[in-house]
């Protein structure tokens, strides 16, 4: 099964058009006019002790459900049955990927790179080396964190207070005028207590 399969896959994307009786590059009504004719011709409730009309029924739908679609009629004029074959097995958006780097270019360019670095471990080794264990490697969770216990802080912000001199912020304000009112009443007992 799978190698009558490979072998049915084609590049040209010629024989769904040819299934429909059509040119490779026609129109949409063209397409929709010869399949409701070919349709009505072998629809197996016209044909029934002929099994033959409905292989051939599968087909012609087959062909107008691809040839419709514009995203797998493009994939398909571009690529053959191949490319519809890729674009189920690794989406729609890959399939220019997958040709790419199967081609006669991107095959000559991996194997150059392997001749010039005498391996292709060096290239993975290159980014480890620089990302996993050099100057890019990720900090570890906690590593430059340091623990500070509540009583070291309030000892800090005891010493502070008492070498600055300033009172302890009691309240905190909740809204604009609040803070205001705050801001201005210690701007007065200030120049009080001189």
């Amino acid at each position: 099964m799978a190698e009558q399969r490979q072998r049915s896959l084609s590049t040209s994307g010629e024989a769904l058009y040819q299934i429909l009786g059509l040119q490779k590059g026609s129109t949409n009504e063209e397409i929709k006019k010869s399949y409701r004719k070919l349709a009505l011709k072998h629809h197996p409730d016209k044909n029934p002790e002929n099994p033959e009309a409905a292989e051939k029924f599968k087909e012609i739908n087959n062909a107008h459900t691809i040839l419709t679609d514009l995203t797998k009629r493009n994939i398909y004029d571009k690529y053959g049955s191949l490319g519809l074959y890729v674009a189920e097995q690794f989406g729609e958006e890959n399939v220019n990927t997958y040709f790419m780097l199967s081609s006669w270019w991107a095959k000559g360019l991996f194997v150059l790179c392997g001749l010039l670095t005498g391996c292709y471990f060096c290239c993975c080794l290159c980014c480890c080396c620089n990302c996993c264990f050099g100057k890019c490697k990720p900090k570890a969770p906690g590593e430059d964190d340091y623990y500070v216990s509540p009583e070291d802080l309030e000892e800090e912000i005891r010493t502070d207070m008492e070498r600055d001199g300033d009172s302890p912020i009691v309240l905190q304000p909740t809204n604009a005028s609040e803070k205001t009112q705050l801001i201005g009443e210690s701007h007065r007992s200030y120049h009080t207590d001189n």
